[in-house]
């Protein structure tokens, strides 16, 4: 019984990871405006009702979309921190951390860009919180790596690294010939490095 019950809380699982993908994708696609919950359980093959199951609504799903993508940063942030051998490790590693994410959520990048102010207010503030957190964390990084710089600087440097890496994915993909993924990761990795460790 216990494992018939794993099983369905899994599927469950898998179901509701399956709408967030879908909707990354169709709200970046079509804007969350052009998306209806009918598009949406018909990108994972299941009747427009059906999302009800896993979301009271679109601005749920919305909302689950940037949270989700804001909460996953900030604890991997703090895994690749607590893991690192020094300083200078630890924001290498975040680096690669976010040039990951980003080579693999351009979607979801571009919902973040163009829809966060679609979310309800208290959405929009723990999304808010989530990335503030997950800045602060670098700059706690910058700060202790470059102590002779003050912190305000340290997070505009940090901001100017997370808009050249979450821009790039996308603007390469927008233009057809992107190179290889290892191409471009090599590319971010170098220029957040210069950028941040000089």
């Amino acid at each position: 019984m216990t494992e018939t019950l794993t099983d369905r809380d899994r599927a469950k699982a898998d179901r509701r990871d399956a709408l967030l993908e879908a909707a990354a994708h169709l709200f970046a696609e079509r804007g969350y405006a052009g998306v209806t919950l009918e598009d949406l359980g018909a990108a994972v093959g299941v009747r427009g009702p059906a999302v009800y199951r896993h979301f009271p609504g679109k601005a749920a799903v919305l909302a689950a979309v940037l949270r989700d993508a804001s909460a996953g940063l900030l604890e991997g942030g703090r895994a690749t921190v607590a893991r690192a051998a020094d300083e200078a490790s630890a924001l290498h590693d975040l680096i690669s951390f976010h040039v990951d994410f980003a080579l693999a959520n351009a979607d979801v990048i571009r919902v973040q860009d163009r829809e966060l102010a679609s979310l309800p207010d208290a959405d929009a503030h723990e999304v808010r919180r989530l990335q503030r957190e997950y800045v602060e964390l670098w700059v706690g990084v910058l700060a202790r790596l470059r102590p002779d710089r003050a912190e305000p600087e340290l997070r505009i440097r940090a901001h100017a690294a997370f808009g050249l890496i979450n821009s790039t994915p996308h603007s390469a993909r927008a233009h057809g010939r992107r190179p290889a993924d290892d191409v471009v990761r090599r590319i971010l990795e170098d220029m957040a490095w210069s950028s941040l460790a000089s």
